[in-house]
């Protein structure tokens, strides 16, 4: 099966990308700097471009059936307001509905949507607007991108994750979109593989679990 991948380079991409080529996965990423993947594999392949160019995103989605989406803004950011990732998904799912691309799993953040009722009312109210605004800045362009990919006809599965740690594997995670047994965090490498899973799954399908170990 084809894939495209979309934020290969970063901290979860990686990952995601390292998972998806252990599975067998016939993968192509898109990045601005080709050098900044480390991978060789028989079933990788590389595409420098600009994903906000509608073009470009046109000619890497030819003949893939899956899109994954995990773009960030670069670790934390600078703290200003950014559509980098709304503009970004738009423009692929214009495309994968022109090409007829149906299957998009993207990368999300507790306290995105309607999981912002997950999260502790000290934390919402007073650490996030005061002390986070860099986290803020990105779950508000996660709404906005949430908000695209839901009021579009495709099969999506949205995944919302809680803090990323690069710890060893549980090989377990729990996932809900009640936010019951929902914890603080879930592991690089089993974050990667249930984002990964979702390609075959329909489990949640439409959907938008919120993960964690």
């Amino acid at each position: 099966m084809k894939i495209i991948l979309f934020g290969a380079t970063g901290y979860s991409g990686r990952a995601i990308l390292a998972e998806a080529l252990q599975q067998g996965y016939e993968v192509t990423v898109l990045v601005r700097n080709a050098s900044k993947i480390q991978s060789q594999h028989p079933n990788l392949t590389i595409v420098e471009g600009d994903v906000l160019d509608e073009s470009v995103v046109a000619s890497v989605l030819k003949h893939q059936e899956v899109v994954i989406q995990c773009l960030g803004i670069g670790g934390k950011g600078d703290g200003k307001p950014s559509t980098f990732i709304s503009d970004a998904t738009k423009i692929m799912i214009d495309e994968m509905k022109k090409q007829q691309v149906h299957r998009l799993i993207a990368m999300s953040n507790v306290g995105a949507g309607n999981s912002v009722a997950f999260q502790p009312w000290f934390f919402t109210n007073l650490i996030l607007p005061y002390f986070m605004k860099w986290l803020k800045v990105i779950i508000e362009d996660k709404n906005r991108m949430e908000a695209i990919i839901m009021n579009s006809e495709l099969n999506w599965t949205i995944v919302r994750c809680p803090n990323i740690v690069d710890k060893p594997a549980k090989g377990a995670v729990t996932a809900t979109l009640d936010g019951k047994d929902l914890k603080l965090s879930v592991t690089l490498t089993d974050m990667a593989a249930f984002i990964v899973n979702q390609i075959r799954s329909s489990s949640f399908s439409r959907q938008a679990p919120s993960i964690s170990n």
